[in-house]
């Protein structure tokens, strides 16, 4: 196993580390090696989407949508 230092973490990064950590009830060492491990075997598997994954995304939806009407609400959440 080999020791890894990491200087000029930012605050929040640590809190958030430290809040996930208690949460679980594991150490901010133990809490912090597991975020660089999904976030290692995360990056790998956005570079390469299985093909399940590829073809979900031609697949059409089961009952249709009003598109504008979707827009028109995304527009005016900005508004309020």
């Amino acid at each position: 196993m080999a020791t890894l230092t990491i200087r000029n973490v930012p605050a929040d990064v640590e809190m958030a580390i430290r809040k996930r950590a208690a949460e679980r009830g594991v150490s901010m060492e133990q809490e912090a090696r597991e975020a660089l491990a999904r976030g290692a075997t995360a990056t790998s598997a956005r570079r390469k989407p299985s093909i399940e994954q590829m073809t979900a995304l031609g697949v059409k939806p089961a009952r249709p949508f009003d598109q504008k009407k979707i827009s028109d609400e995304m527009w005016n959440v900005g508004l309020r």
